[in-house]
């Protein structure tokens, strides 16, 4: 018989962790392994036995459920069910969760909590078994051994390297920037878009989120912003006050129509396990906009990106990484600096002033 999936409730209610744990004691393929009232007394727990899934409030004291999911991410990533009322769809707790790397919300009444879960029991149960094989797939733990890994296809798979055609890059002085982030990005590029003036830069972004929320997070960001936000669709342009934002489950690539930028949203495999992915965006950039662009790879797990930056620093663009102290999670930059792929490296609150001095031209 295959291993149970081990699972730890880290809530500040008895009730649901009670509730919780029978529920998931009625699947024999699922074991709980612990409670915990908060975060930082589920930490202590976790150093003597690590559980394959979590399942998380956001609400807790000493340590909000926020936070917590983003400290196991950076320490250890291991798929996490988020369970809770703050969690509801388009709330920014919701994208909050997700972009730090939830794989599954379930939203919880703030009334009728006991009959709601007892009612909920069996999604509670198929949104930990989905998680557990979310962690099979995609965690990348050089740990993890199993038939289910996939290769890490790099962006060779949807678009070759090397400079555009004659045609493609018919001259322009138009420019572009180009921004990749991950875990921690929702709130990043909050800081970075809403200081932008309507007059800035045209803008393409890759946020890794799922299908179905890129929307809802590019809306919320409209409201907040001076410049449109928008998910991006097939054929959009890239025009000065505007910033696109690859749809979840699509890849994104800049491409040229005669002397403007326009973006092609495709279907495709993942990319560095990720679609979208900011390697494909970058080296669409780098072939059909080189010297005339400005890169930025900010906060995110992993190393999506880091190459593509390189290959758009190599093509003339200006590059930027954010820097360690102001990234929730210093992968995605830490991997381009090392590659010698950043101009420069700064912190996150020095970014917007970058994007409005590069298109005034210093």
């Amino acid at each position: 018989m295959a291993d149970k999936i081990k699972v730890m409730i880290v809530d500040d209610s008895a009730l649901v962790r009670q509730v919780v744990s029978q529920a998931l004691a009625s699947d024999p393929g699922i074991e709980v392994i612990g409670t915990a009232s908060d975060p930082l007394f589920a930490l202590q727990k976790m150093k003597a036995l690590w559980p394959d899934v979590l399942v998380i409030d956001i609400e807790m004291p000493r340590m909000d459920g926020i936070t917590f999911l983003k400290k196991v991410m950076a320490e250890r990533p291991t798929p996490v069910v988020v369970c809770s009322s703050l969690a509801e769809k388009g709330a920014q707790a919701t994208f909050e969760a997700l972009s730090a790397g939830a794989v599954s919300i379930i939203t919880k009444p703030k009334l009728g909590l006991k009959s709601f879960l007892e009612d909920a029991s069996n999604d509670i149960v198929q949104a930990v078994r989905s998680a557990a094989r979310a962690n099979m797939r995609a965690l990348g733990n050089s740990t993890l051994t199993t038939p289910f890994n996939r290769p890490k296809l790099s962006a060779d798979v949807m678009l070759s390297p090397g400079a555009g055609s004659h045609r493609a890059l018919e001259r322009t002085t138009d420019q572009v920037v180009a921004i990749g982030t991950s875990t921690g990005g929702t709130q990043a590029l909050e800081a970075v878009l809403t200081k932008l003036p309507a007059t800035a830069l045209g803008i393409v972004i890759v946020q890794h989120m799922p299908e179905k929320f890129t929307a809802m997070f590019a809306e919320r960001l409209h409201g907040l912003c001076q410049i449109e936000v928008r998910e991006a669709r097939h054929g959009d342009r890239v025009i000065p006050g505007r910033a696109l934002i690859a749809p979840g489950g699509r890849h994104m690539m800049l491409k040229r129509n005669g002397a403007q930028y326009v973006v092609d949203v495709a279907d495709g495999p993942l990319v560095n396990r990720h679609k979208p992915s900011v390697d494909v965006l970058f080296r669409s950039v780098a072939k059909f906009a080189g010297a005339n662009a400005l890169g930025i790879i900010m906060t995110g797990m992993g190393d999506d990106g880091a190459r593509g930056l390189k290959e758009m620093h190599d093509a003339g663009a200006r590059t930027i990484a954010q820097d360690e102290a102001s990234c929730v999670v210093f992968g995605m930059p830490k991997e381009a600096i090392k590659l010698g792929a950043a101009d420069q490296v700064m912190p996150l609150d020095q970014i917007p002033g970058a994007i409005a001095s590069y298109g005034k031209g210093s």
